[in-house]
């Protein structure tokens, strides 16, 4: 991913200040596991990675909101977003697990977690977990509409997340099934989600504007990692401009219905738009 790296967490006091000074007004954090197993226990550590970022980004940056992604992913030994049982996720298994991910997340200070998992029933679970964890004001963006897509590849080599073995097909969406797409969110709506979230970006622009009509929720959008390599590896041959091509893309999001757009070119457009005349 060109122009991306991975942060330390001894990077993200000088990091947090500088997003709030270029006028970033939220940042969403994944780790990656110190250590890996099937069970991805890492994930939900007291000292884990995520929970450590998060302090020293409240404490640098206290009125930056922080989004935190809640998966196993990242800390499964298999690449899987869940508990594998006799060769397939376990699904209530992981949803308990990523209640705890999400209560550790909050106890460290999150504003808002974030489930990516796909796995049925997880925002009520995690709503569940943090309510009895005493973090009833820690609010819920649902991966409401995740699509198994070829667009996520750059992140996952990133994070050294891609499954040992299978697919996520088995939990994550069809892209071609738009009606699964709604009946998603309105589950998620009535789980007790805050925000409802469509990924990848560009090709959900009709769930995006569909949403916008049925649901008061905010929306958001993840323009992945697939979508921003694409259009840096056009713009560095030439292909297009790379500013309007970003300003295009986002602008579209925003138009199908976005309230919130998930974007590597965060600081890009933040920049760019102080330097605007």
């Amino acid at each position: 991913m060109p122009g991306i790296e991975r942060y330390s967490v001894g990077d993200l006091d000088p990091l947090a200040r500088q997003l709030e000074d270029e006028g970033l007004r939220a940042v969403l954090v994944f780790g990656v596991g110190r250590t890996k197993d099937g069970e991805g226990t890492d994930a939900w550590a007291a000292d884990g990675l995520v929970p450590q970022a998060v302090r020293a980004i409240k404490r640098a940056a206290p009125n930056l909101v922080v989004v935190t992604d809640v998966c196993l992913c990242a800390y499964t030994s298999h690449g899987h977003c869940g508990v594998v049982r006799r060769g397939g996720v376990a699904n209530d298994a992981t949803c308990e697990r990523l209640g705890r991910v999400a209560v550790a997340h909050a106890r460290a200070g999150a504003d808002v977690v974030a489930p990516s998992a796909m796995m049925d029933g997880q925002v009520g679970w995690i709503g569940a977990a943090l309510d009895s964890a005493g973090f009833e004001e820690t609010a819920i963006m649902a991966y409401s509409t995740k699509h198994a897509s070829v667009f996520y590849g750059p992140f996952r080599e990133a994070e050294e997340s891609a499954p040992a073995f299978g697919d996520r097909r088995g939990y994550q969406m069809d892209p071609r099934n738009g009606r699964e797409a709604l009946r998603e969110m309105d589950r998620d709506v009535a789980e007790g989600a805050d925000i409802l979230m469509v990924k990848p970006a560009v090709t959900s622009l009709d769930l995006l504007a569909r949403a916008r009509e049925r649901f008061p929720l905010p929306l958001a959008a993840y323009q992945v990692s697939g979508e921003y390599s694409m259009l840096k590896l056009a713009a560095e041959r030439g292909l297009v401009d790379e500013r309007a091509a970003v300003e295009e893309t986002l602008g579209a999001i925003r138009r199908a219905g976005a309230d919130l757009i998930v974007t590597y070119f965060a600081r890009d457009v933040a920049r760019s738009a102080r330097t605007m005349p």
